[in-house]
């Protein structure tokens, strides 16, 4: 693959390296720039044919090169023929001038490497386009290779070359001598043009006798390029040393057969022994049937078989050829009008385009953009046949692509734009507006094509703004919406504010109408409706007009009028209007149905706001009204906290001095909870519900988490609390009543702290319970931190926490000694403790709070209960040692704990001493 790639790439260098060596020195690169290789023509194809244009004007042209490298294997003498062959026959065609003959813009240079000379832009020979491709870049253009001739082309072409002939026969007196493909050149346009006047015999005759043609033996041993193509050669050149313009006749003939043959001429000729093969062709030739000739139409072949004849006075004549049926094809004939076409005036020119377009759909697209399309630009220049030459280029723009629009129409439709005169170029663009909206570039239409719509909408002509107006909805949609909003709409208002026709102002109100829905909500809000009130006039037309534009916005789902709008600025305008005089029946009617509408929309959507406020409002009022419940409860609850520890704070004075203080808390607790408010006590009900719905729901079940639990062995408090109580030293019990000075000591805590402290006596240590004196056990309390600013569980306590001793528990058996006192030290007889308090307590006046109601109390709550106020008098140990004992049953969750069950208690440990007044008090005790 790449040597083959190296291989093209170094062919293509190649090729441009002899191009340009060849060129260069010839004195036409002084004019011209030489472009591309293109194709080749001329005998033999012997002229390599470039593009290329005209330094001075940018003129295209095409620049034919004779490269004489071609001819380097001949000797000199024959060199020189073949140049003076050559340079007569681009003399010729010099000197001669005819739309059917190739134009020579620039004439012969010679250089010491190459023949040029410059035509009108070429894009093939006739050779080339029927598949002889000698002489051309390896890379042959696909535009040549790939072309087909359309029957239009072929039918014109060959006119073309009849009139060529009739021209040089009938005006020049001249025999082209060598009429043959490679001699034959289509322009860039498509016109069939004759060239290679190599060989051309002019009469000899002056001009008012009959021609007579000289003509030159056939000469076997000169170059090819010195004769002409003997296929296409008539047999009376070789055979009878003669010519005429029949001769021509017979050559258009072999033309016309190669062309519906795909360039394959009638008869292959030996060049080495022609004569034997003339003879044999003219035998073929007397004996030539319609057999031979069934490529070629039926309606032309009976005059190729004539101009093959073998007789030249048989053969038709140039211009009889012209005038047969088969080029009186449309097509043809059009293609031949328009090239005559400057010889006609203005009025046949208009009569010719107005039939034009019935013409256009029947012609192949190449040919109306290659032949038709620069004949109709080209009379833009007139402009009084623009009116008639404008709608053929529209018509043929709808069939081009958006890239041949661009380059081939619209830089010739760009002075056509800014022609105001006559008024009818400015209806013909209105009426194709969505073509040119659709394939001019946006640049060109904010330039040139809008523009000329605004003057439209401000002429002076009411035919011309009425169309405009009919014609502006059709393409609104093309239009960018900044051109819209900020240059159409305010023409379109101004037109219908200041004219003074009817038609124009209710042309305007429709045309706003149908385009309002390319614009959006609140433009039309804001700048559409508030104009509709500054219209001064009332006619009926007019005021229909405002009320369609009011109920196409009203109806509209993408725009829509906000109620605002219908209650404060569209029903008071609209009912007013709907009263006037000038309306009948059916137009009230119509007035009042979208008045009706209109309250009807308002009434509705104004009444869900309503209705949606309303309800926000309730539910405002909902959340206000449980707010201020939920503030209530929570000042009952605090009130209720209060008064609960109050009650608890006192409960120590109160069972020390009398019932009836406590009697009256109840009847005051009783009184303030009948003070409740009815609201509070729907409250309290609506709580209590939501209380049994919670406890009749399913608890919810954690996912259960079974960590590696430690094994767990049961320790024996008592061996514990035995040996704490041994380290204890007791009090003296020869009086009841306790220090004052070791109740209440500021300690810091780092937790709930159970520790027993009483003051040392080094010497005596004499272990009592404060109940009989035989029994040496006794502690001088617990102390327990209490703080009644924080929950009862929390951490280190801070100021405010006092440490509270408590005496020790009433309730519990007599204990004998837990130590052993040390010898030498004697045991003192005391007497017995004064038990009546203790009746008195627990008798008839005991207080009526029960375990379990201790136990449901919330921790702070519950330990407010044992607190005493500030001031009041320590509790005695056995009041205090019978609370702390319900505390340690249910405050800390050791109820059921074997431990501290009574009848662990009632029945000590062996290792303790019992005694009979012991056995007595317990008796007295529990009764």
């Amino acid at each position: 693959m790449e040597s083959m790639l190296n291989k093209l790439k170094s062919t293509v260098t190649k090729v441009t390296a002899d191009v340009t060596s060849a060129v260069m020195g010839n004195p036409v690169t002084r004019e011209f720039d030489v472009g591309r290789h293109i194709a080749s023509g001329g005998n033999g194809l012997a002229w390599k044919i470039f593009n290329g244009t005209k330094k001075s004007t940018k003129q295209e042209v095409a620049v034919f090169v004779f490269d004489k490298k071609l001819i380097d294997k001949y000797q000199k003498f024959e060199k020189d023929q073949i140049i003076d062959s050559l340079k007569r026959g681009v003399q010729q065609l010099t000197r001669l001038r005819h739309p059917r003959l190739l134009t020579v813009q620039h004439p012969l240079e010679e250089s010491r490497d190459c023949l040029a000379f410059c035509t009108e832009p070429v894009f093939a020979s006739l050779a080339n386009v029927l598949g002889n491709w000698e002489n051309l870049p390896p890379s042959i253009s696909p535009d040549i290779k790939d072309y087909k001739l359309y029957d239009v082309e072929t039918k014109y072409g060959l006119l073309q070359v009849s009139e060529g002939l009739s021209f040089l026969h009938s005006s020049v007196k001249m025999v082209h001598g060598n009429v043959t493909p490679e001699n034959i050149i289509l322009n860039k346009s498509g016109a069939w043009k004759i060239m290679g006047f190599d060989f051309c015999v002019s009469s000899t005759n002056p001009s008012e006798q009959e021609p007579k043609f000289p003509c030159k033996e056939w000469d076997p041993n000169l170059p090819s390029l010195c004769l002409p193509n003997p296929e296409y050669l008539a047999p009376e050149y070789i055979l009878s040393v003669s010519c005429e313009t029949a001769s021509d006749m017979y050559s258009l003939g072999t033309v016309m057969y190669a062309v519906f043959n795909k360039g394959k001429p009638i008869f292959e000729v030996n060049k080495q022994d022609i004569y034997k093969s003339f003879s044999r062709q003219l035998d073929q030739l007397s004996r030539l049937g319609s057999s031979s000739l069934t490529n070629i139409p039926e309606e032309v072949r009976e005059h190729v078989k004539l101009l093959l004849n073998v007789t030249p006075t048989v053969r038709p004549d140039a211009d009889q050829m012209t005038k047969i049926p088969f080029f009186d094809d449309v097509g043809a004939v059009t293609l031949q009008y328009f090239d005559t076409l400057f010889q006609r005036d203005n009025l046949q020119k208009s009569q010719f385009f107005k039939g034009l377009p019935k013409v256009l759909p029947k012609l192949p697209k190449r040919v109306i953009v290659q032949r038709i399309l620069p004949c109709l630009t080209s009379e833009f220049v007139n402009p009084d046949m623009v009116p008639f030459v404008l709608p053929n280029v529209l018509l043929i723009a709808e069939e081009c692509t958006k890239e041949e629009y661009v380059k081939l129409i619209l830089p010739e439709l760009g002075p056509v734009f800014k022609q105001q005169e006559p008024i009818q170029i400015l209806l013909i663009f209105l009426q194709k507006m969505d073509l040119l909206l659709t394939k001019t570039p946006p640049d060109e239409i904010k330039n040139s094509v809008l523009p000329m719509v605004y003057r439209a909408l401000e002429a002076p002509s009411i035919q011309i703004q009425e169309l405009c107006l009919n014609i502006i909805p059709t393409f609104a949609n093309l239009i960018d919406y900044p051109s819209m909003k900020n240059a159409l709409i305010p023409r379109i208002k101004n037109a219908c504010l200041q004219t003074s026709s009817l038609a124009v102002r209710v042309n305007s109100l429709v045309c706003l109408g149908k385009i309002l829905e390319y614009l959006d909500k609140w433009f039309v809000l804001d700048d559409i409706l508030p104009f509709l009130q500054q219209i001064p006039s009332k006619e009926p037309a007019v005021l229909m007009g405002i009320l369609g534009i009011y109920k196409c916005t009203f109806t509209h789902k993408k725009l829509g009028i906000t109620k605002e709008q219908l209650a404060g600025k569209v029903l008071p305008h609209l009912i007013p209007l709907s009263i006037e005089n000038n309306l009948n029946l059916n137009q009230f009617n119509s007035f009042i149905s979208v008045i009706k509408e209109m309250l009807s929309r308002l009434e509705s959507e104004h009444k869900t706001k309503l209705e949606q406020l309303h309800i926000m409002q309730e539910q405002q009022k909902s959340l206000d009204i449980g707010n201020s419940m939920n503030a209530s409860e929570e000042i009952k609850v605090t009130n209720v906290g209060n008064q609960i520890d109050k009650v608890f704070n006192n409960i120590g004075t109160d069972l020390l001095t009398c019932e009836s203080e406590s009697k009256e808390d109840g009847l005051q607790n009783r009184h303030k909870r009948a003070s409740l408010t009815l609201e509070e006590k729907q409250k309290l009900a609506k709580e209590q519900e939501q209380t049994q719905k919670l406890k009749s729901q399913q608890p919810l079940k954690p996912q259960v988490h079974k960590p590696v639990a430690p094994v767990k062995q049961t320790k024996d408090l008592t061996d514990t609390l035995m040996d704490n109580m041994s380290s204890l030293t007791s009090l003296s019990v020869s009086t009841p009543k306790l220090s004052t000075s070791s109740t209440f000591t500021s300690v810091p805590s780092a937790g709930l702290g159970m520790m027993f402290s009483t003051p040392i006596d080094n010497t005596k240590r004499n272990l009592t319970n404060g109940l009989n004196a035989n029994m040496g056990f006794q502690t001088s309390g617990f102390n327990m931190p209490v703080n009644t600013n924080q929950n009862f569980f929390s951490s280190t306590s801070t100021s405010g926490v006092t440490k509270m001793t408590l005496g020790a528990p009433s309730t519990l058996p007599n204990f004998s000694a837990l130590s052993v006192p040390p010898a030498g030290v004697k045991q003192t007889q005391q007497r017995p403790t004064d038990m009546s308090a203790l009746n008195n307590l627990f008798g008839p006046q005991k207080p009526k709070v029960s375990m379990n109601q201790l136990s449901q109390q919330k921790p702070n709550q519950w330990l407010n209960q044992f607190v005493p106020p500030q001031g009041s008098p320590v509790m005695g140990s056995s009041v205090m040692g019978t609370q702390v004992n319900m505390m340690g049953q249910s405050a800390f969750g050791m109820q059921g704990n074997p431990f501290f069950s009574p009848q662990n208690f009632a029945q000590p440990p062996t290792t303790m001493t019992s005694s009979s007044s012991a056995s007595n008090d317990l008796k007295d005790l529990f009764g």
